[in-house]
């Protein structure tokens, strides 16, 4: 998980299903690319995208009113099955960016969480899909119904785009 890098946050609801699936509007977190993020070209690092939509999810989870401490308290957790980056234009020191996140929920374990990484002009510098599921720390195995869990946990889940 990423630390330190929020600098605001809002959400903005909850959305409609999306092709079938349920989906919610994409909350977004304010972040400012800092110089020691930065590699030897002058652009953000590749692994700080991830830094930066990690950070974005677990402001989402807090933003819906999970804290980590319940997830652990209950045994849960979340995990990332697979991570796909499109890089589409180059960050750098002191640019502003928002990074959005909006879980895409289908029928099983798994569910997905778009994100995008946004220069505050509009211009689109990286798109991040993930595949997560929720992990049952004891038995080691992915929950059979992930929406259920979170649900239970949220304050509000429709942030999650989970009707309540």
């Amino acid at each position: 998980m990423a630390v330190g890098v929020e600098v605001g946050a809002t959400a903005t609801g909850a959305g409609e299903p999306v092709g079938g699936a349920e989906a919610a509007e994409p909350f977004a977190v304010r972040i400012t690319v800092r110089g020691y993020e930065t590699d030897t070209q002058g652009h953000l690092n590749q692994s700080v995208y991830l830094q930066y939509a990690e950070h974005a999810r677990w402001s989402l989870l807090q933003a819906s009113g999970i804290q980590q401490s319940a997830m652990v308290d209950r045994r849960i957790g979340p995990v990332t099955l697979e991570t796909t980056i499109r890089y589409r234009r180059e960050l750098r020191a002191g640019d502003e960016v928002d990074v959005t996140c909006a879980f895409v929920w289908g029928e099983g374990r798994t569910f997905r969480i778009e994100q995008t990484v946004r220069r505050t002009d509009g211009t689109v510098a990286a798109e991040v899909s993930a595949v997560g599921g929720v992990l049952d720390l004891t038995e080691r195995k992915l929950l059979t119904d992930p929406r259920a869990a979170l649900r239970e946990l949220a304050e509000d889940p429709s942030l999650m785009g989970l009707a309540g």
